[in-house]
């Protein structure tokens, strides 16, 4: 019986043909790798083909009717990001490849313009590279200097450093992961944004864990910048999407010269587009955007808050599972409710690796690997970690597969 509210899993299924795969000699595809990626419903994998099939043009150029029909579902999609974080205007909505060149554009367009020698960037320990590798960059090249909140061995920031390093006077920027993807920790991001703003100093969020999987409200937030991918929330690989309040992109400098970013060009000056046009520098990724705009209507008919009830349910079920098995370290919260759909861990001296090669002889796809986030695993001192991350349509019976999988390896191992 379906509780009030709950996902029909099932159903939800069926929507997408690659769950239907069987793997490794017939066995049924058990997906647990939606950190990295997430699977693509029929309708996202529809409406790419409805545009190549029928009205594939470039945009914003021709007046041809292929061109205007190819322009206005483009920019609808723009309208859909714009309502579904709640940004004021589509002008703060701007089209990347993925949240890390999302990143780099606030990187070298703003940050290149504000930050100055001896300034300092907080970031955190838990920060994927694209949140890290950028602001190593412009630190070095201005003379400025990086520094980190700590992560406790809970998984939970170190608050006080975060209050110390913003009683220095010397913080421009705070750019921080709402939400970890390793520990899968939520970070207490209206607490990291209030503090930093009674300081005068902007934040940019790293969404790319966050907005695919709960509600997301960036006035609500009030965050200067936030950054997220697509391919994380059932759309097409190679779209991103930075928000910016509108009054600091006025000011930032573009971050790609070339076609439709411009209005005039003559031999030694030009004059720069309109916002967000402005930031977005040659052809697009238009049949992509397209199929995003799938997505989030399959995402807002389901529910935010439902994803997300979704989610704590079976990774509390995940974790408890989990840490019943011999010989298991778990990395993060032990709350779910503190967390994503995420559970790292480590089993006995298994390495990830072979852990991840042994449960994809049982159909079960997971992650081994640093995840893009080596800070932490120096951190955690490790090498590496294995990793099972959930979304819509997993189930508990596939945890009861992972689950078993695990059983398998320690048996395989002698843990």
């Amino acid at each position: 019986m379906m509780q009030k509210g709950a996902l029909n899993v099932e159903k939800i299924r069926k929507d997408f043909p690659i769950l239907k795969r069987k793997v490794m000699g017939g066995k049924p595809l058990v997906y647990l790798d939606n950190a990295a990626t997430t699977q693509k419903p029929l309708a996202v994998i529809d409406a790419i083909h409805d545009y190549y099939m029928n009205y594939n043009s470039n945009i914003h150029r021709a007046v041809h009717q292929l061109a205007e029909e190819a322009t206005k579902a483009y920019e609808d999609t723009r309208v859909k990001i714009a309502k579904f974080i709640n940004a004021r205007s589509t002008d703060e909505i701007i089209f990347t490849r993925n949240t890390t060149e999302a990143i780099n554009l606030v990187a070298y367009s703003w940050g290149r313009a504000n930050i100055k020698k001896d300034d300092r960037i907080v970031i955190t320990e838990i920060e994927h590279h694209s949140n890290i590798v950028p602001w190593q960059i412009l630190t070095q090249e201005k003379g400025a200097k990086l520094e980190y909140i700590g992560v406790g061995d809970d998984g939970y920031l170190k608050m006080h450093e975060y209050k110390k390093y913003l009683d220095s006077g010397k913080v421009k920027l705070v750019s921080v992961s709402h939400m970890s993807n390793v520990l899968g920790t939520i970070t207490p991001i209206n607490d990291i944004i209030n503090m930093a703003h009674e300081k005068g100093i902007p934040v940019l969020v790293d969404g790319a864990q966050s907005v695919p999987h709960m509600p997301v409200d960036v006035q609500k937030l009030d965050c200067e910048f936030m950054a997220f991918s697509a391919h994380k929330m059932l759309g097409p690989t190679g779209v991103g999407v930075l928000y910016v309040k509108r009054e600091l992109l006025e000011k930032m400098p573009p971050f790609m010269g070339g076609g439709d970013m411009i209005k005039e060009v003559h031999k030694y000056e030009t004059r720069y587009n309109d916002l967000p046009y402005k930031f977005e520098g040659g052809t697009p990724n238009i049949a992509d955007v397209i199929g995003f705009a799938a997505a989030i209507d399959y995402l807002q008919k389901i529910g935010m808050d439902r994803v997300r009830e979704h989610e704590i349910d079976i990774t509390k079920y995940a974790l408890d599972r989990v840490a019943q098995v011999k010989g298991v370290t778990i990395y993060g919260p032990m709350n779910a409710i503190d967390r994503g759909g995420v559970v790292s861990f480590n089993i006995g001296d298994i390495h990830p690796h072979d852990l991840a090669t042994i449960m994809n002889d049982h159909g079960v796809a997971i992650r081994s690997g640093h995840h893009c986030a080596q800070v932490l695993m120096e951190r955690l001192d490790v090498a590496a970690t294995s990793r099972a991350s959930f979304y819509i349509y997993n189930t508990k019976e596939e945890v009861d597969v992972f689950i078993d999988a695990l059983s398998e390896a320690r048996r395989l191992f002698k843990i």
